[in-house]
């Protein structure tokens, strides 16, 4: 049976489900490609996230808004990510909950590694497809729209990628 491309009656429907199944498309090539040495794509996504943060660290709550995963499984993939020497983890001062992750070293360089790998890829698929028009115009509408989602979630009941947790 053949998904229907377009749906009626909604341009922000017919958008967000062409960037969804966009999205799907390339995170399935980029996942399945031969890059995954050291670091799985999850892997990946936390470490990367903790290199561009402030000091190379942050709360793992924070963390937890940042990437597409259920808190409990990134608080697994942290304490591996620990074991490995990759990030360090320790209380937050005045939090007896909370919990400080921060990029070690190590995990800068397995980060950089494979993150070079990554981009070639990216710019194999995504650069190849796009002008460079296009990938200004794709950058400048994705941050928009995430600023606009993060804007939007202090009003809405559903904070949550709870619903989301199957795809992952």
């Amino acid at each position: 049976m053949s998904t229907p491309t377009h749906l009626a009656g909604s341009a922000a429907a017919n958008a967000w489900e062409a960037l969804f199944r966009a999205q799907v498309s390339v995170l399935r090539e980029l996942s399945a490609d031969n890059i995954w040495r050291e670091l799985s794509i999850k892997e990946y996504d936390v470490l990367f996230t903790l290199s561009r943060a402030e000091g190379r660290g942050m709360r793992l709550k924070d963390l937890n808004t940042e990437v597409l995963m259920p808190q409990p499984s990134l608080s697994r993939l942290v304490e591996r990510l620990e074991a490995r020497g990759l990030v360090n983890r320790s209380s937050v001062p005045g939090d007896l909950r909370g919990t400080w992750v921060e990029l070690t070293d190590a995990g800068a360089e397995a980060q950089r590694t494979t993150g070079r790998r990554h981009v070639q890829s990216i710019d194999r698929l995504v650069g190849s497809a796009l002008s460079p028009e296009e990938l200004d115009a794709l950058e400048m509408l994705c941050t928009r729209l995430r600023a606009h989602a993060v804007s939007s979630s202090v009003d809405s009941p559903v904070t949550t990628v709870s619903h989301l947790e199957d795809r992952s």
